[in-house]
């Protein structure tokens, strides 16, 4: 309730305060023809200019009371709307911090993006505009309608006449207007996806010199925006002229009728001025209640899609572990008999695996494009559940662990090297927070990279620019490496983290592995055997099962797959490439 407190005056102060001021504000709008009539009626029937500059007093007091009530209703109803939503916003971004993978893989990053920042920007624009109007819109509607029915009863049927065909008007529009503003709210996530896209890798569109291409590409999802945007804007330009044409026609009909009254002698000249207004202001509320309908048509869409992130249900969650207060302690890793596919798929990426890394081993794996290593070692730290069987970590289910205990027990360096705009020392803190400025030197060196970063001029104070982009492929790979070291795991996962690294810096990183992290278990996946000849275990996959385990010389007699690896690499020559 405490994160909440700071919004809950701003709600008070809307749907209080808010509603007070608008009520002044209508009040005076119904109040004004009524003292116009009765200086017209009065004042110029008799001349009576001290009557008129009384009334003219009253009429400015209580326009100033209208501004003034319009100027703070505007103003909470902006503090309600804009508070809301960023509330909204910030419990969006925490559901979205919650996916598991599959759950990201089930929306696409545009259409997340698009849903945080457009999507919640129609909800506040809708939320400001009905606090403001959802309360003046029918306030001025049935002040007006009676004072109109006050005035003369007759005059007013006409109202009744337009209002039911206005009606039916608006409610053909917003169902029309929903499904279009549906379908203009998903070209947006296309075109953000495509943009993203672009934008993430802009080397390899120049690189392959596919500017037009992607220039071309863009242009057509633009358009396909364009043109969803106009089909769903038909409908609220059309609103308008409807809107109008029948205020106009009312309007006409009002003076004509009314105008033989006046000549019949049953209606003064000032009433039928004063009638007029109130007509216009019914016709006007309704325009304004139209508006809003329309408006929420759209940010309906936008709800929708909202709610779809919100009541996402998390597959991977510890809401029912038996060991929340478990950490990592020994690092022991066992596979027993696990089976996994992506998205419940029946097609099996993993099968039956079955092995048990001790304490402080280094665990090799290698295998063909494909063969399901990187799937592997994301189920040791629940990135995925498994689809059978059972991954342990200390001999205890990494489904009974916290999942914030069983992660700060892992260290791992994904295949995809990630760096985020800040500097050296920034990024490298996301392993330890409070970690000193010789821990980070000391895990840097370990990773080969001290050497390089204090090349730069400003060391570790340099600015990545996102992405890490000033850093060739190989200094970002060991980064990564360092930021997984501070964390001081006992559990470390490089997944193929050295290929673009010299085989004489790869053979210094194993080396300070050895040293260094002599209790930790490492798990290293690798193209290149020399990466993983000196493991304690090698693991063979080929085509999601095990094919071969043991170390190297044990696979290079038993192993026909590791075997053909290690010929296609060294040419036959059994060597030590260290």
């Amino acid at each position: 309730m405490r994160k909440y407190k700071k919004y809950i005056l701003p709600y008070l102060a809307a749907f209080i305060l808010g509603p007070l001021m608008m009520l002044t504000e209508v009040l005076g709008e119904i109040l004004l023809p009524k003292f116009m009539s009765m200086i017209i009626n009065n004042g110029v029937a008799f001349k009576d200019t001290e009557y008129i500059l009384k009334m003219g007093i009253l009429m400015l007091f209580t326009t100033v009371f209208m501004a003034v009530g319009g100027v703070l209703g505007s103003y909470f109803a902006a503090k309600a709307s804009i508070s809301f939503t960023s509330d909204l916003r910030r419990d969006l971004f925490a559901k979205v911090q919650q996916f598991s993978f599959k759950n990201i893989d089930e929306f696409s990053t545009g259409s997340l993006v698009t849903r945080l920042t457009n999507d919640i920007q129609q909800v506040q624009n809708v939320m400001m505009m009905g606090l403001r109007m959802m309360l003046r819109a029918p306030g001025m509607l049935v002040g007006a309608l009676i004072m109109a029915f006050t005035m003369n009863a007759r005059l007013a049927v006409i109202i009744l006449i337009v209002i039911p065909l206005l009606t039916g008007a608006i409610v053909v529009i917003l169902t029309t207007a929903y499904p279009r503003f549906t379908f203009m709210q998903k070209k947006l996530d296309v075109l953000n996806n495509g943009i993203q896209e672009v934008l993430m890798n802009v080397r390899v569109v120049k690189s392959f010199v596919r500017e037009e291409f992607e220039e071309e590409k863009f242009s057509r999802m633009n358009g396909e925006l364009k043109d969803s945007s106009l089909r769903a804007m038909r409908i609220v330009i059309a609103t308008m002229p409807v809107m109008m044409l029948a205020m106009n026609v009312t309007t006409l009909a009002v003076v004509w009728y009314g105008g033989n009254i006046i000549i019949a002698g049953d209606m003064e000249v000032g009433s039928l001025t004063a009638f007029t207004t109130y007509i216009v202001q019914i016709l006007m509320s309704l325009m304004m209640l139209s508006m809003v309908f329309l408006q929420s048509s759209r940010a309906m869409a936008s709800v929708k899609r909202i709610n779809e992130v919100m009541n996402t249900d998390i597959d991977l969650s510890d809401e029912s572990a038996s060991h929340k207060d478990l950490c990592v302690e020994r690092g022991e890793v066992e596979f027993k008999n696990v089976s996994f596919s992506y998205g419940g798929s029946r097609d099996m990426v993993l099968e039956h695996i079955n092995f048990k890394a001790n304490p402080g081993e280094t665990i090799g794996i290698i295998g063909s494009t494909g063969s399901g290593k990187t799937s592997m070692v994301q189920l040791i730290p629940r990135l995925y559940d498994v689809s059978e069987g059972a991954v342990l970590v200390d001999g205890v289910d990494v489904r009974e662990y916290s999942l914030k205990n069983l992660r700060d027990g892992v260290g791992m360096v994904l295949q995809k090297n990630v760096l985020f705009s800040g500097t050296i020392e920034e990024n490298l803190k996301w392993g330890n927070e409070n970690a000193s400025m010789e821990e980070i030197k000391r895990a840097a060196d370990h990773a080969q990279a001290d050497g390089f970063v204090s090349g730069f001029s400003d060391g570790y104070d340099t600015d990545m620019g996102q992405g890490g982009v000033n850093v060739s492929g190989g200094q970002k790979q060991r980064l990564c490496i360092a930021r997984a070291l501070l964390k001081k795991p006992r559990i470390l996962i490089l997944d193929d983290s050295t290929s673009a690294v010299d085989t004489a810096t790869e053979a210094a990183i194993r080396q300070a592995f050895r040293d260094e992290l002599s209790g930790t278990t490492k798990f290293i996946i690798a193209q290149r055997i020399s990466s993983v000849e000196n493991a304690d275990r090698i693991i063979v996959l080929d085509e999601g099962r095990i094919i071969g385990l043991g170390s190297h010389e044990e696979l290079m007699e038993s192993c026909s797959a590791y075997r053909e690896i290690y010929e296609t690499q060294y040419g036959g020559k059994e060597e030590a490439v260290s």
